[in-house]
């Protein structure tokens, strides 16, 4: 691993081809394989740029899911094989890619400082040798993929058959990562899937060779240690190793927010720090007694790396989160929003995110999924969902089917964000003959649903221009709310010199620390969650709410702590004003 972060995924298209602008400069990225049909227009649209023969795989070819992903994802793998080879043949000249290569390096790294010595030295052989060296040392930045471990929709034949467990959603974009060339990683998400982590067992990539290597890496984004460990072992029982815990704050990230019950991310961090080792040890025991059972036999395993992400903003707090728990690598995802040259947003979204506040970013019910969803106010798929209950016509055209759940009304299931759920769920309220107050929280929560199927994938059709004529038009964003901060538009070398230091894109504005910044997220959250529970509030409930706040008192005690020891007045500032909020809250 030559870099000290990685980029996450970003939605369903805003990261799906971002290896291919990155990788080669060893930069590792995330691209999510939920949406086949994204991947296949992809894979067209990378093969002709590319001038590559395109054979279309159709829906009526059996197991069609799987190999639409396995086929983009070799399509990757070659592409960016192609650059980095071709990258590393160039001479080392001033503005070339290869001098870009080592440029985007972090200070301090041996083969950034290689660079910089043999740039010094004179023409001759010696020279020649020595970019040979350097050249044998560069590394391409992963291609790793993204499941939603709980986005696993089952899936029927024409004529009503269930297609079986290996075609759900989930299962089948597995097998697809599993038969690509990639030498790669998983990444997990979205909690613990029993079906979808069993399924692993079944590929021989996921199981160490000789030399005790992996072809494919298992990678658990989680929330929590406790979690992580659960996970963990019933992975390791079952032969499988986790090869990295990617730790992300519950609530100051983009996407799906899955909001801890009161934990905050540096306690988060302090239960790896102390843990790490006796979960390696207690893992490793599990792991060897399977891999035993299967006649497997190793001898060392790999490193178990431990990294995170989540409104992470300057060197500073990438520096001090690197080394205070001796972590591995952090994640930057929403800020890569900016640079265009990386991700895929449209330029009217782009230019919405320059000028955007902090309050235009929110946390919101707007995903069908039923879990928490960073959503951007002015995007075009709110104005859209707006407009349409102003015609009377709520909800969504539902065509893809991702995230069809709900069997409420329907014996097969239907989504929440479709017009067809919310015509039936409003038919269902006008029954119920509600004060004017109640109906309209009710019908605000009922089309408050968005459909994040076509909405996250057409900022990508927009900058490709590969918009079809009935494709909508409207774009769904979900930034984390730490991209307030950042109110321009970047470069990649930009963005990775203020990762690393060498410049501040962030001077003179204000905001508060990482930590900080979470933890008055939660304030918001609580404070929300009681004004809910105020109307109908019970024991149950308020010992919930008292136990959410006990904790963030907990981990407010232990950031005191923290930066006392580390004598950073200006945090301990901020957090008294959150403490102050925090206790100013009734429950």
């Amino acid at each position: 691993m030559v870099h000290q972060f990685h980029i996450p995924v970003l939605g369903l298209g805003f990261s799906i081809d971002t290896p291919l602008k990155v990788a080669r400069y060893g930069i590792s990225s995330v691209v999510s394989i939920v949406d086949d049909e994204l991947v296949e227009r992809m894979r067209k649209y990378h093969s002709q740029l590319n001038q590559l023969q395109y054979h279309p795989i159709d829906k009526t070819e059996a197991d069609y899911r799987t190999k639409r992903i396995t086929a983009y994802l070799n399509l990757l793998h070659d592409l960016v094989d192609m650059q980095f080879e071709a990258l590393k043949k160039q001479e080392f000249v001033v503005g070339s890619d290869i001098c870009r290569y080592f440029e985007l390096l972090p200070e301090g790294s041996v083969i950034k400082n290689g660079y910089e010595l043999m740039m010094e030295y004179p023409e001759g052989e010696r020279k020649k040798i020595f970019q040979d060296l350097l050249r044998q040392r560069m590394r391409k930045g992963n291609i790793d993929v993204n499941i939603m471990a709980k986005v696993d929709k089952l899936n029927f034949a024409k004529n009503g058959e269930y297609l079986g467990d290996e075609n759900t959603d989930a299962l089948a974009a597995l097998r697809a990562f599993a038969y690509s060339k990639l030498n790669a990683a998983v990444v997990l998400s979205a909690g613990m899937n029993p079906r979808l982590y069993s399924y692993i067992e079944k590929f021989e990539g996921f199981y160490p060779n000789h030399e005790g290597e992996f072809n494919k890496r298992i990678i658990l984004k989680v929330s929590d240690f406790r979690s992580a460990l659960i996970q963990a072992k019933f992975l390791a029982k079952k032969g499988l190793w986790v090869s990295e815990f990617r730790i992300e704050s519950g609530l100051n990230c983009g996407g799906h927010a899955f909001a801890t019950e009161g934990f905050l991310l540096g306690p988060i961090l302090e239960d790896f720090k102390q843990n790490r080792i006796s979960m390696r040890n207690e893992l490793e025991g599990l792991y060897k007694k399977t891999l035993a059972q299967k006649e497997v036999f190793v001898g060392e395993l790999p490193q178990q790396k431990i990294t995170v992400q989540g409104g992470i903003g300057t060197a500073q707090e990438n520096n001090f989160l690197l080394k205070y728990y001796n972590l591995d690598a952090t994640g930057w995802g929403s800020p890569f929003l900016l640079v265009p040259e990386v991700t895929n947003v449209d330029e009217r979204t782009l230019q919405q995110l320059v000028v955007a506040k902090q309050e235009d970013y929110y946390l919101s019910n707007s995903s069908p999924l039923g879990v928490l969803f960073n959503n951007f106010k002015y995007s075009s798929a709110e104005q859209q969902r707006l407009n349409r209950i102003a015609a009377g016509k709520p909800g969504s055209p539902c065509t893809k089917k991702y995230l069809c759940s709900n069997t409420e009304f329907t014996q097969e299931p239907i989504c929440t964000a479709s017009s067809k759920y919310q015509k039936l769920k409003i038919k269902q309220l006008n029954a119920q003959q509600l004060g004017k107050a109640a109906y309209q929280d009710a019908f605000d929560r009922i089309t408050e649903k968005i459909c994040l199927c076509e909405g996250l994938c057409t900022s990508t059709y927009i900058k490709t221009n590969m918009l079809k004529p009935k494709d909508s038009k409207a774009v769904a964003i979900c930034p984390g709310p730490n991209l307030a901060f950042f109110n321009k538009v970047y470069s990649l070398d930009e963005m990775v010199k203020h990762i690393y230091g060498g410049i501040n894109l962030l001077d003179k504005v204000h905001r508060p620390h990482v930590f900080v910044n979470e933890l008055n997220l939660y304030i918001d959250y609580l404070q929300t969650e009681a004004q809910l529970y105020f109307k109908n509030i019970n024991e149950k409930k308020k010992k919930h709410l008292d136990s959410f706040k006990n904790q963030l008192e907990k981990g407010i005690a232990y950031y005191k702590d923290l930066f006392i020891e580390l004598s950073n007045t200006s945090v301990l500032n901020e957090l008294s004003l959150s403490e102050n909020r925090l206790l100013n809250t009734n429950i």
